[in-house]
């Protein structure tokens, strides 16, 4: 097996003609959906492949199943030009594609991936292909440490089609989307990694992204694999570490975590000046403090990678300490909150925001559900609200919770007051709508959207994490 080595600019590869090509995107999630509707963008001509038949439908009429800017109008965009839908007929879609794109959940189980769902679908692809005499190109999208591709995927195809590798392309291209930033990351990718099981394979995914001008990283299948675990595993790293820090600050009067940041982030390395002009790379956001982080990426993926390293005999000290911070600090919130009130128990707490992080209504991981369970544990009478969040999700069943169609509401008679989620709608409240809302107005900022001082100057109890006062 040969595998290229090398790394392209965009501008270098571009020259290559650009084909239109029939592409299948098995997966209508949040990758899947995101991923093929970019494809569409480019001109391609992409079917969707789901399960369920009521999101088919929403998609099919430019409803997208979950929250994200910008999503609805590309969607509509390429659904009338009739160059992208949704169908649950997998026979049908991966019918004369050229490129079929997996793009299922990898969610983690004991805190190991779970692949159920890549092993379901690659016997379903080799069924398909053992029919079609055509060259396909199997592309893994989904997150998957590294040597599933060869190992996992590539066995089950073969096993199913009656084909080897060779007859049928391979190759292993993460993705990199950010919620809320998800439809910009798509059609403006900072780079694109293509780990191929062969030159032919990697050549052939290439045309898919010859408009697109960003470097093209060629590579081999694991290592592809592992470029998103390593890119995924550094945010989160960041993320701990500003936490580790905040947590020392806390114990230290008067040291409040935010102006630390502020020297930090203008170093040079960090932050480097351009015609006198201070830069400030995007990477600087992961180098604040909070109070954790969340979301269908950097949990799962931190805890398969450290199961992984244990599999191969690696003892992954800082990512399983990474984990461990990330686990235990929603808790910092509910620690300040004592240090402000005492005992909890009847006091009545709103909880400002659900979703893990401004513009998505994605609750998985998020810390807010955590420290709502351990609020509840405290005998608190919890009320909350999210500007997007639906509180009929399955993370929120059988929590004795109230919730409020405004935060105004929320605060209503509150004892105290959980800042969770950056929404600009919570940076607009003022020292004074929390005096007349709230009874003796406690503020506990997870998120650091406040100015300490105009609130400790109207006499305001705060505290936020990194500054217990």
């Amino acid at each position: 097996m040969k595998v290229c080595e090398e790394l392209c600019i965009g501008t270098l590869v571009s020259t290559i003609k650009f084909n239109f090509m029939k592409i299948a995107v098995i997966g209508t999630g949040y990758v899947g959906l995101v991923t093929g509707i970019s494809l569409a963008i480019l001109g391609h001509k992409v079917i969707c492949v789901g399960r369920n038949k009521d999101k088919i439908q929403k998609i099919n009429k430019g409803i997208a199943p979950f929250h994200e800017p910008g999503l609805d109008n590309l969607m509509r965009k390429v659904l009338s030009k009739k160059i992208f839908r949704a169908t649950d007929n997998f026979k049908e879609a991966l019918f004369d594609t050229e490129i079929i794109i997996i793009a299922v959940g990898t969610p983690t189980v004991k805190n190991k991936i779970d692949l159920s769902a890549i092993k379901k679908v690659s016997r379903q692809i080799g069924e398909e292909l053992k029919r079609n005499e055509k060259y396909q190109i199997v592309v893994i999208k989904s997150t998957v440490v590294p040597t599933t591709t060869e190992k996992v995927v590539k066995t089950i195809i073969e096993k199913y089609s009656g084909k080897k590798a060779g007859d049928f392309g391979l190759c292993m291209s993460p993705e990199f989307l950010r919620e809320g930033n998800a439809v910009s990351d798509a059609t403006n990718p900072d780079r694109i990694v293509i780990g191929q099981y062969d030159e032919r394979s990697g050549k052939q995914l290439a045309k898919v992204y010859s408009k697109v001008l960003c470097p093209k990283i060629f590579t081999n299948l694991a290592t592809a694999e592992m470029t998103k675990y390593a890119a995924n595993a550094l945010l989160a790293t960041l993320i701990s570490y500003s936490n580790e820090i905040a947590r020392i600050c806390e114990g230290v009067h008067g040291v409040d975590v935010v102006d630390v940041w502020k020297g930090v982030h203008l170093d040079s390395r960090l932050s480097p000046k351009i015609d006198n002009k201070i830069i400030t790379p995007g990477i600087v956001s992961y180098i604040l403090s909070g109070c954790g982080y969340g979301g269908s990426c950097f949990p799962k993926d931190t805890k398969a990678l450290a199961a992984y390293a244990k599999e191969i005999g690696v003892k992954a000290e800082l990512i399983n300490s990474v984990i461990n911070i990330n686990r235990t600090q929603p808790a910092q919130m509910v620690f300040l909150l004592k240090q402000a009130l005492g005992d909890l128990k009847n006091k009545k707490i709103a909880v400002l925001g659900l979703t893990f992080k401004p513009n998505t209504d994605d609750l998985r991981e998020s810390p807010s559900i955590l420290v709502v369970k351990l609020l509840l544990k405290e005998g608190v009478v919890v009320v909350c609200h999210d500007p997007i969040a639906s509180f009929n999700r399955t993370e929120l069943k059988n929590m004795d919770i109230a919730f409020t169609k405004t935060a105004k509401e929320a605060l209503k008679s509150a004892d105290g007051v959980l800042i969770m989620t950056a929404w600009d709608e919570y940076k607009k409240l003022t020292p004074a709508i929390f005096e007349k809302q709230m009874r003796n107005p406690v503020v506990i900022d997870g998120r650091r959207i406040y100015n300490k001082s105009s609130f400790l100057n109207s006499g305001i109890a705060y505290k936020g994490i990194g500054y217990s006062g």
